[in-house]
């Protein structure tokens, strides 16, 4: 287990750095010039000059690279031409935003996308196997950006019971340590606190976790009833254990591997792809700060921020492998 692990963790390097080179590769060749959007367009070409070459534009391309990858190295990824704040202060302060929106998402989603697909697998042909399916269905079909409207518009317009916008109250000051209010305000004790950051969590919680949930519960779904054929489950009933120990021990773990690669996948694409939900409820994370920096061209900070993405995306993923040989030994003897 511990070579297998060991070996991952060595393949981690090479696409590291091959997306490091991406990202450089994304911001040296897209149109339009840094320097000329934080001056603006009165700016001198003497001036202009003297901004590129303090920014080092007007080097070799693989001298930029060599300066950028040794900033990466050392955690500067410079400035933001928008802020003029650093770029690695200002992730610092609005990952944990979004992560910790994506998390209870992906709570949620695994929770109820589980829950659901065993129900519906085990009633199969059933009414509450039709019913699940069909709310699968169409939380897989209902964009995203619809849904967060909608449940704005009925849960804080309509009736008033959870906040429209914020991570917490302006009544509630919290002081930031780690900048996830969850674990600030039971550091603080403060369980007042605690409930208004969850209350504020609600809405956009579930109005991004419901496309991952439909997919958790019909990939749950297909994956237990493929299980539940198989000889060693009908060995289990044939020698007369309890349904639950079955169906819990025997079927649900074997199928839950298709299942992780689901979560781990979907939990990686919501750290990059909640730009909506976060724009909607003005969340204050990564993906609305991309936004953001989209709209002002500001590529040091989308290139910055992209780069936060696709590690993460890759360290989720080399979790779900470990936790693939930790569910089913074979794996980590055949690679």
């Amino acid at each position: 287990m511990h070579l297998y692990i060991l070996k991952r963790i060595v393949l981690l390097f090479p696409t590291l750095l091959g997306i490091s080179l991406l990202v450089f590769l994304m911001l040296y060749f897209v149109p339009g010039d840094p320097a000329q959007i934080m001056l603006g367009e009165r700016a001198n070409a003497e001036t202009l000059a003297e901004l590129r070459a303090e920014m080092g534009l007007d080097q070799p391309f693989h001298i930029q690279f060599y300066r950028f990858f040794s900033g990466l190295l050392s955690g500067d990824l410079g400035r933001s031409i928008r802020t003029h704040e650093k770029i690695t202060v200002e992730i610092f302060q609005r990952f944990p935003a979004t992560f910790e929106l994506t998390f209870f998402s992906m709570f949620i989603a695994t929770f109820v996308g589980i829950s659901t697909g065993i129900l519906a697998a085990v009633r199969r042909g059933r009414f509450i196997d039709l019913l699940s399916m069909i709310g699968a269905t169409a939380g897989i079909s209902m964009p995203i950006f619809w849904l967060a409207l909608l449940l704005v518009l009925m849960f804080s317009v309509y009736l008033p019971f959870f906040p429209v916008s914020g991570r917490m109250g302006t009544h509630i000051y919290l002081e930031p340590v780690t900048y996830f209010y969850t674990l600030d305000a039971m550091l603080a004790g403060d369980w007042a606190a605690l409930s208004n950051v969850l209350w504020h969590l609600t809405l956009p919680a579930i109005a991004l976790g419901t496309i991952p949930m439909a997919v958790i519960a019909r990939m749950t779904r297909a994956s237990l009833l493929e299980v539940l054929g198989e000889d060693y489950v009908r060995t289990a009933w044939a020698k007369g254990l309890a349904r639950r120990w079955v169906i819990l021990r025997h079927a649900v773990r074997n199928a839950f591997i298709p299942t992780l690669t689901v979560i781990a996948l979907e939990f990686g694409y919501l750290l990059g792809g909640a730009v909506i939900t976060e724009t909607i409820f003005a969340w204050p994370g990564v993906g609305r700060w991309i936004f953001l920096a989209v709209q002002a061209r500001d590529f040091r900070a989308v290139q910055g921020g992209v780069l936060l993405i696709a590690t993460i995306f890759v360290l989720v993923n080399l979790l779900a492998d470990i936790l693939y040989a930790w569910l089913d030994p074979r794996i980590r003897y055949e690679k």
